[in-house]
C-alpha cells in the first residue's frame, strides 16, 4: 500500500506532545523528524509477514538514516505476551534506490548486552524501496514472551536492506523498555498483595481490639471482700488443749459470761 512521506510520524509529532523519538544510529534523526512533516513519496510496503531468516551481521550504508517512534506508548511501557507496535523511518541520502527487506528485535538484560533474553520475530517487506532524496516510514510489530519476568530490558532494533545488491544494515532504536505483567492490574502478584494487605489490616484491627478489651478491664475497681468470722479447725483444738493459749481463751468466754 501506498503512504505518504512520514505522513504518520508528522501527524503523531503534530498530535500528541508527549511522543519520545529514539535516539538512532544517526545523529541526525532531528532532520528526518521534521522532514517528516514536509510530506512525499513513500515505498510499496507488502502485507505478507513470515519468518526471516538472515542473520547475517551487515554493517549500515553512508546516506541512510533512520529514527523510531513508540506512537501509542510514548513510555515504551511493553505488556509480556501482548503486541507492541513502533514505526520506523528511513531517509535515503544516497544516489541509489533503499531496497528494504525486513526489520527485525531482540531483547537482552540492561547490564550485559552478551545475554540475550528473547529474539523477537522479524518483520519481512516485499518491493519496499526507497528512491534517492526519498522518507518512508514502515511498520513493526513485535510481543516479547509471556513468560517473560517484569522489569527493565534493552531492546535493539535493526533494519536490514540492500543497495545495488549490497546488504545493508542499521540500528534504528537501542534503548530501555519497561515490560510488564500481562493482565494489567489484576495480575496475579497485584492479587496477592492486595490479599497481603487486607489480612494485615484485619490482623491489625483484631489486636488493637484486645488491647482495648484488656486496658478496660485493668480500669475496673476490684469488689471488696468481707472476711467473716474465721473457724477454728477441731484437730488444731486438741493439739492445743492445756497450752497457755488454750487458757487465756477459756478465761475470756468465762468473763464474757
Amino acid at each position: 500500500m501506498k503512504i505518504g512521506v512520514f505522513f504518520i510520524l508528522a501527524f503523531l509529532f503534530l498530535s500528541s506532545p508527549f511522543l519520545q523519538v529514539a535516539r538512532c544510529q544517526s545523529d541526525s534523526e532531528v532532520e528526518v523528524a521534521e522532514a517528516a512533516e514536509a510530506g512525499g513519496d513513500l515505498g510499496i510496503v507488502g502485507e505478507d509477514v513470515q519468518d526471516f531468516g538472515g542473520d547475517g551481521n551487515f554493517s549500515p550504508a553512508p546516506g541512510v538514516e533512520t529514527v523510531c517512534v513508540f506512537p501509542k506508548n510514548p513510555s515504551r511501557l511493553v505488556a509480556a505476551g501482548e503486541e507492541s507496535e513502533l514505526l520506523v523511518g528511513m531517509k535515503n541520502e544516497g544516489e541509489s534506490s533503499v531496497i528494504v527487506i525486513a526489520i527485525k528485535a531482540s531483547v537482552h538484560l540492561p547490564y550485559n548486552h552478551q545475554l540475550l533474553v528473547q529474539n523477537l520475530s522479524a518483520q519481512v517487506f516485499n518491493n519496499a524501496s526507497i528512491p534517492p532524496s526519498a522518507q518512508a516510514t514502515f511498520p513493526y510489530i513485535f510481543a516479547v514472551s509471556k513468560f517473560l519476568q517484569p522489569g527493565t530490558f534493552d531492546l535493539v532494533g535493526t533494519v536490514v536492506y540492500e543497495i545495488d545488491q549490497n546488504p545493508y544494515q542499521s540500528t534504528f532504536y537501542n534503548g530501555t523498555i519497561e515490560v510488564s505483567e500481562a493482565g494489567g492490574l489484576f495480575s496475579s502478584e497485584s492479587i496477592f498483595l492486595f490479599s497481603l494487605g487486607i489480612a494485615l489490616l484485619v490482623l491489625l484491627g483484631l489486636w488493637i481490639r484486645n488491647q482495648i478489651h484488656q486496658l478496660s478491664k485493668k480500669t475496673k475497681r476490684a469488689p471488696k471482700v468481707e472476711v467473716g468470722t474465721g473457724t477454728t479447725d477441731s484437730s488444731m483444738d486438741e493439739w492445743l488443749q492445756g497450752t497457755a493459749y488454750m487458757e487465756s481463751l477459756s478465761s475470756k468466754s468465762k468473763k464474757k459470761k
